[in-house]
């Protein structure tokens, strides 16, 4: 059996949540007594796939977040904590450099898995499944068959297309992927019109011209992101569905 390589986890709690209609980010929402970032950092300090963690918050945010809740809660793997940038992918950025880059700049050997601060519910399994996925395919995404018909729309909202179902999955983190392969697909996309990329998968499509693994996720893996996910979320904790 090969020697597991290095894992670390890009975790982003650096977004604005507005769609929660709250005064406090979302990755800040109290979930059963916790701020709901917690969620996600404890389940890679309880994984033997992560090694450790780099923390992508808000600005402003980095000293709150060491003291209140990495150091609060006891999180070791957390080796961290930056702030990240306007966008999704500024702070993705942000947080693999921190995460996959040596002090030299260059880049360590190993795999990274880049999740939502605000997805609490990604377990052990899961991240067995992406690590053995990514070591045979050198990226890979969490997801799930989509429960749903879709429909392609046009400008007008009039349907153009429906794909067969069979072939639609709904796309989730952790998305996982060799060191070296996403750092230079962010580093071409960086300097170029990000417009579009709304996952880190789209980047490796596009720059790299690597296909992307789909792994199974979980349909409990959701990300929180109205008042009603908070209701969802609370019912996953208490058991009550």
């Amino acid at each position: 059996m090969k020697e597991k390589k290095r894992c670390t986890a890009v975790v982003l709690a650096a977004g604005q949540g507005t769609r929660m209609g709250t005064s406090v980010q979302k990755q800040y929402l109290k979930l059963e007594g916790r701020p709901l970032v917690y969620y996600a950092l404890k389940t890679f300090e309880e994984s033997s796939v992560i090694d450790d963690v780099a923390l992508v918050v808000g600005d402003g945010q980095v000293t709150y977040v060491r003291e209140q809740i990495v150091r609060a809660y006891g999180f070791t793997k957390v080796s961290a904590v930056v702030e990240g940038g306007r966008e999704r992918y500024d702070s993705v950025y942000e947080g693999l450099k921190a995460a996959v880059c040596a002090d030299d700049g260059k880049v360590k050997d190993g795999y990274v898995f880049i999740h939502d601060g605000a997805r609490p519910f990604a377990d052990e399994e899961m991240l067995r499944r992406q690590y053995e996925a990514v070591v045979r395919y050198r990226a890979c995404v969490a997801g799930m068959p989509s429960k749903d018909t879709v429909k392609l729309v046009d400008d007008d909202n009039y349907a153009v297309k429906t794909p067969e179902r069979k072939y639609v999955w709904t796309v989730q983190t952790p998305q996982v992927f060799e060191n070296s392969l996403i750092m230079d697909a962010y580093s071409m996309m960086m300097g170029e019109d990000c417009e579009g990329i709304t996952d880190d998968a789209m980047a490796v499509e596009r720059y790299m011209h690597v296909p992307v693994k789909l792994v199974e996720g979980s349909y409990r893996n959701i990300k929180i992101t109205t008042p009603e996910d908070m209701e969802v979320a609370h019912a996953f904790l208490n058991g009550k569905i």
